[in-house]
């Protein structure tokens, strides 16, 4: 140890903490270890064997350095704690000084209370004692109030019970259990307290049946006074059990009473042999005449039971929330997590109890469905039951979130069967329609849509008439109610099924075919003079080719010369078609309803929906287009992709055998089934007579009403594309693409067909033949063949205004019977230029000047321009004055004129320019030419 001089010479000495707090930590941790710790003969031990003087001194002073950093710091703590130190002992002082007081206290205390004892009397203690009896006496009364009060208690719990006060009752029965334990002493209480055993018990029993009512009328008042006295019992899990069992056992016994009803009440007795079956085979015993209000009534009481549980959920998300901050607020810990794990107990039971009862109201509703074939209704009646079951699916789903694959399966397969047989039906009744139709005009209004049809008012809620499905804007305000929601506080979504009727009445008929008598009145009116053109017509006129009105007014003139081609202007531009158009148009909308109640089946209904427009394109085809001889001209009237869509149709949907083959295999007579016989035209409409134009009015119906059917088509697209499943929609774009779309196509060759006929192309053949080409002045009149075509025009334009009395020529219908007369005209004056057999220069002018006045004379009748196929004549009568080698080239790019007129004009030519060996040389070439087509 230091000596005091040294210790304070080492405190007086400068000082580096950092160095000494290294010394400090170097010290070896056997140094502070126990009293018992023998220092010295621990450095003992660790001298070498052999010692080293110098070694020794530096380890001795090394310790000394330590043994002063731990002395400096000791001193440094004893200094620290000084204050301390001299305030504690001041403490200790005063304290020594109170206990001394304190025992004086009591020394003094303990005289007194001697002296009270030697002076207190007997009497006192008397006095003491009876007030002692007193207040055991006031005791014993009232625990004898209390004991007569329990014997009262089941008279008051029946009360109560009686009330539906379950917690009040159970609150009673714990309070009365408690006060007989704590009077368990008395023998009178024993007895007491296992009769209140048993009041508890049965308290259990009622409130059981008190939540079972739960399951068909949700009361909120009295869920909250059930959960609240299962709550008293501590069984609120054991509660949420016993509910999930009672909804499964209400699904069961609701849907069994309502069908026991109904069928009790069709079989006209009261036999209780009904009552005996089971559930699955009372279904089959429901008459068809009850069946629909049957399956209505089974849904309404469904829903009851579905809403109860919807409302018990919202009950609980809203009171558990109560609960857990009520008790988080209490100080106990247990109680709080307690009342967190029945919370997440009761959650999770009831999100798995809405799956459970879903399947279980899926299951009772299939077995229903199951226990009627339904293809014994008429479609209003089956599209009823379909949209029940729909409106059942939705709450389904809005229920637990499913898309019940059980009923729908189930109803997919039924519909698709159903449908099947409908559509064959269907088909069978528009082949009955085609084949007995007129092709008469069907009076529509002006503005006629589809949506004023009573099949068609299901999408006047989601599309508005005057705008676009694409262009309408998606309103982001209204938020979706859902049905829970909206019925939730009353009514039911099944009511209105039976409730509903369309009240409208359809107005889409105009009276003989016009809107007003001042419309009928200008129906035939010829526009001749400057003041026959009225003035609403003038400002409302718009290109009926693209709807769209003209940007600058249109002139007096150009409505003069528009009504020889613009056969529409002379009558009010309705709709053209028929009462079979109209028919299929309505047989869409209700493939459409169906498709809309129930889409799991929409590619089916679009597939069959596609067949009445295939098959319709067929017929009108059929009737108005064929025609082998006129298409054999090679002019392309029938383009590939529509000749491609009815070879499809014929191939996919027409029956061409007329009796079915004994020996076809059962495959072939399935697939026969699918089909249909193709239609006949009906022998009452003739296409035979020039008067009529070739039955021209009967074409323009029917060709139009294909086209406006074909319109109606393209308008529906964006909502059947909308329900169409993803996988199909190819098929979809297909059928618009490949069939829609090719109806136009159609007047062509239907239109072809009337202008091979209206105009007498022979007789101006035979005219042309006696014709001197070979002529030697240059002619200034021109050949009479000229104004016989014309006067074939003229009257053909006669007969189109004749026709348009009848019905209105659509301006593209009008276009198209122009160009097909005057392209069969321009290919009919290049026959009979081909035909010459000598023709000089003089000649080539002659027939420039035939074709000159011939396109003058056109361009008064019509105002198509450019005139068709006038290049085609042109050129042909400017190939005479081709050189050899020009004429080669040009024979080479001119493939469109036939072997015999190439020849020809080379022929004609031989002589005037072109030699023998040319001659070989160029018919050469044209056999070059005509080899591929052989």
């Amino acid at each position: 140890m230091l000596t005091l001089e040294e210790f304070r010479e080492l405190r007086e000495q400068p000082s580096d903490p950092q160095a000494e707090q290294e010394l400090i930590n170097s010290i070896e941790q056997v140094y502070f270890s126990a009293d018992s710790f023998d220092i010295v003969k621990y450095e003992l031990e660790k001298l070498p064997p052999v010692l080293n003087l110098q070694e020794l001194e530096e380890y001795r002073d090394k310790l000394k350095q330590q043994q002063a950093a731990v002395s400096k710091k000791v001193a440094d703590l004893i200094l620290e704690k000084q204050p301390a130190y001299v305030k504690e002992l001041e403490r200790v002082t005063s304290l020594q000084t109170g206990l001394q007081l304190a025992a004086v206290i009591c020394t003094n205390g303990r005289r007194h209370l001697n002296i009270a004892k030697e002076g207190f009397t007997q009497a006192s203690l008397g006095l003491l004692a009876n007030q002692r009896k007193r207040q055991l006496l006031i005791g014993l009364l009232k625990s004898l109030r209390t004991i007569k009060t329990l014997q009262r208690t089941d008279v008051r719990l029946s009360e109560m019970l009686e009330e539906e006060d379950y917690p009040g009752a159970i609150q009673l029965c714990l309070e009365c259990q408690k006060a007989a334990s704590t009077f368990k002493h008395y023998s009178c209480i024993s007895e007491l307290n296992s009769k209140l055993q048993d009041t508890l018990e049965q308290i259990e029993e009622q409130l059981d049946v008190a939540l079972s009512k739960i399951c068909k009328n949700f009361d909120i008042n009295h869920y909250t006074k059930v959960q609240q006295a299962y709550r008293l019992l501590g069984k609120t899990q054991t509660a949420m059990d016993q509910l999930h069992m009672h909804f499964t056992q209400a699904i069961h016994n609701t849907v069994f009473q309502v069908v026991l009803g109904y069928v009790e009440l069709c079989a006209g007795n009261t036999d209780t042999k009904f009552q005996k079956l089971q559930y699955k085979d009372l279904c089959t015993h429901v008459t068809p005449d009850s069946y629909i209000p049957c399956l209505a009534d089974l849904c309404k009481a469904l829903w009851e039971v579905m809403l109860s549980y919807y409302r018990t959920m919202e009950w609980h998300e809203k009171h558990g929330n109560e609960d857990t901050a009520s008790a988080s607020e209490g100080s106990n810990m247990i109680g709080t997590e307690e009342t967190n794990f029945d919370r997440g107990y009761i959650k999770k039971k009831l999100e798995h109890g809405l799956t459970r009862i879903w399947q279980d109201v899926q299951l009772k509703v299939k077995t229903y469905l199951l226990g009627t074939d339904l293809s014994i209704f008429k479609y209003d009646d089956f599209i009823f039951v379909l949209d029940i079951i729909s409106r059942l699916m939705q709450v389904g789903e809005e229920f637990c979130g499913s898309k019940s694959e059980v009923l729908q399966e189930s109803i997919r397969k039924q519909s698709v069967n159903y449908f099947k047989n409908y559509h064959r039906t269907r088909l069978d009744e528009l082949r009955m329609f085609l084949e007995n139709e007129t092709w008469e005009l069907c009076p529509v209004k002006s503005n006629f849509s589809i949506l004023q049809l009573h099949e068609f008012k299901f999408m006047e809620q989601s599309r508005s008439p005057s705008v676009s499905p694409s262009k309408q804007p998606v309103s982001t305000s209204s938020k979706a109610v859902t049905l829970f929601e909206q019925y939730c506080s009353g009514g039911n979504p099944f009511e209105i099924q039976a409730n509903h009727k369309d009240e409208e009445t359809e107005d889409v008929l105009a009276s003989n075919g016009y809107e007003s008598d001042e419309q009928e009145k200008c129906a035939y009116q010829e526009y001749d003079s400057d003041s026959d053109v009225p003035e609403e017509l003038k400002r409302d006129y718009v290109d009926e080719q693209t709807g769209d009105a003209p940007v600058k007014s249109v002139s007096r003139e150009t409505l003069k010369s528009r009504k020889k081609s613009d056969y529409s202007l002379n009558k009010v531009n309705a709709p053209i078609l028929t009462n079979t158009t109209l028919n299929v148009i309505r047989l869409v909308g209700k493939y459409m309803q169906m498709m809309n109640i129930l889409k799991p089946i929409a590619f089916d209904v679009i597939h069959f929906m596609s067949q009445l427009f295939d098959y319709y394109l067929y017929a009108i085809y059929t009737f108005f287009g064929r025609n082998d001889s006129l298409e054999s001209t090679g002019l392309g009237l029938s383009s590939s992709r529509l000749r491609t869509t009815l070879n499809r149709i014929q191939e996919s949907l027409i029956d061409l055998e007329v009796s079915a083959d004994p020996t076809a295999t059962l495959t072939a007579a399935e697939e026969r089934k699918e089909k249909v016989p193709s239609p006949h035209l009906s022998h009452l409409v003739l296409l035979t007579s020039g008067d009529t134009l070739y039955g021209l009015a009967e074409r323009v119906v029917a060709t139009e009403s294909l086209v406006f059917l074909a319109e109606q088509f393209e308008f529906l697209q964006p909502h059947l594309d909308a329900v169409m499943p993803a996988v199909k929609k190819p098929f979809l774009q297909q059928f618009y693409s490949q069939t829609v779309s090719t109806a136009s196509e159609l007047r062509k060759p239907i239109y072809w067909i009337v202008a091979g006929k209206a105009i007498d192309y022979e007789q101006m053949l035979l005219l042309m033949a006696n014709v001197k080409w070979d002529v030697k002045e240059i002619m200034s009149q021109h050949n009479i063949y000229v104004d016989a075509l014309l006067k074939e025009f003229e009257q053909f334009n006669r007969r189109l205004n004749e026709v348009s009395k009848r019905v209105r020529i659509p301006l593209p219908v009008s276009n198209i019977l122009w160009e097909h007369c005057i392209r069969l005209a321009n290919r009919t004056i290049v026959e009979g230029y081909a035909n010459v057999k000598k023709c000089s220069n003089e000649g080539r002018a002659l027939m420039q000047l035939d074709f000159q006045q011939f396109l003058m004379k056109l361009e008064k009748l019509t105002d198509i321009r450019p005139i068709p196929d006038k290049e085609f004549v042109e050129t042909y009568i400017k190939a005479y004055y081709l050189t050899e080698n020009d004429m080669e080239r040009w024979i080479k790019e001119h493939r469109e004129y036939s072997t015999k007129q190439l020849t020809n004009l080379v022929n004609v030519c031989l002589g005037s320019h072109i030699n023998k060996k040319a001659r070989q040389k160029l018919l050469a070439a044209i056999d070059d030419i005509d080899r591929p087509k052989r």
